[in-house]
């Protein structure tokens, strides 16, 4: 091992025997957030008693010496590159995006370069480069590359870890606006189910079992519908798994339209209905999806600050033809 590392070190306390190690630590080591804690004990960066362990869920136990070594930042990989950004706000701790549909968060095979974490290196400069102490520096949490609206990244390290730390708190308010196949009803209401990996598909996630996945809710509600064919409605995050609002929309009978993933066969639902809307249909490019809405705490002055993007206009354009033909 090269490089300056940290050497954090905290004996088990009586009342925390029997919790997670990445909560004892993440309650403890303040200044590191529970996903950065989380990755060092997967890396075997962390021991109880001299005993390396692997696993965040492990449960300690009183007395329990806990060691964790926290190395340099991983070099920095992505560059600089001048991408056009949409910013809704920026300051010295924060910057808000409204993110276009196409553009990839952070770089990952097949996406090496031309990324959201690319052009923020560009905008915001290289001092990006160690936050989080990963290689997607300042993402807090992502939208997949074909969902539009708004993401929030840090600039510091205090902004990273208090913004982290809000996701997993859940006291972020997330809403997303979605062109979904079908009529839900009622025309409000709470989807629930824990999301894992589908058995048959790596790519995909599913609702599964209770003893399975992680717990998942989404509120939904209804704002327009377009005769039976189709409705526009909002989600809003109660957690933030994986492709959440698609697994379950699609879970309660009504995927997204546009979706590669998880939409059904159009066929039977376009049957019969005008050309003008069935190529509307077949030819909308990605996934209906917009994150419309975040409101988060400042990570320094803590005052709640609300962002909201209007609905795209590929978003918009299908609306107004599904309107004018239901």
């Amino acid at each position: 091992m090269t490089g300056r590392q940290d050497i954090l070190t905290h004996n088990v306390e009586r009342d925390e025997a029997g919790q997670r190690l990445d909560r004892v630590l993440a309650a403890r080591h303040t200044d590191l957030s529970r996903s950065r804690l989380k990755a060092l004990i997967e890396d075997g960066r962390v021991s109880a008693d001299g005993v390396t362990i692997t696993e965040p869920s492990y449960r300690v136990k009183p007395g329990q010496a806990l060691t964790t070594t926290v190395p340099e930042a991983a070099p920095y990989a992505p560059r600089g590159q001048a991408i056009p950004l949409d910013i809704l706000y920026e300051d010295s701790e924060i910057i808000v995006i409204d993110k276009p549909a196409g553009l990839v968060v952070h770089p990952a095979p097949g996406n090496p370069d031309l990324t959201l974490v690319n052009a923020l290196i560009a905008h915001c400069g290289y001092s990006l480069s160690g936050i989080g102490g990963v290689r997607r520096p300042g993402i807090v949490h992502r939208l997949d590359k074909d969902t539009s609206g708004i993401l929030v990244a840090a600039k510091t390290d205090r902004a990273h870890v208090a913004l982290s730390r809000q996701f997993e708190k859940r006291t972020a308010e997330r809403a997303y606006l979605a062109v979904v196949w079908g009529v839900p009803a009622p025309a409000s209401g709470r989807i629930e189910g824990n999301i894992g990996r589908d058995p048959r598909n790596r790519k995909k996630m599913t609702v599964v079992r209770e003893d399975k996945g992680k717990p998942a809710a989404t509120g939904y509600r209804r704002l327009k519908r377009f005769g039976t064919v189709a409705s526009l409605v909002e989600c809003r995050l109660e957690t933030g798994r994986t492709h959440q609002v698609r697994v379950h929309m699609t879970h309660a009978g009504h995927p997204l339209i546009g979706d590669p993933l998880y939409g059904r066969s159009t066929r039977a639902r376009i049957k019969g209905l005008p050309e003008t809307v069935v190529g509307a249909l077949r030819s909308f490019p990605r996934q209906a999806l917009h994150a419309r809405l975040l409101a988060i705490d400042h990570p320094e002055s803590g005052e709640r600050m609300r962002f909201e993007a209007e609905m795209p206009k590929d978003m918009k354009s299908l609306c107004d033809i599904l309107e004018n033909n239901s």
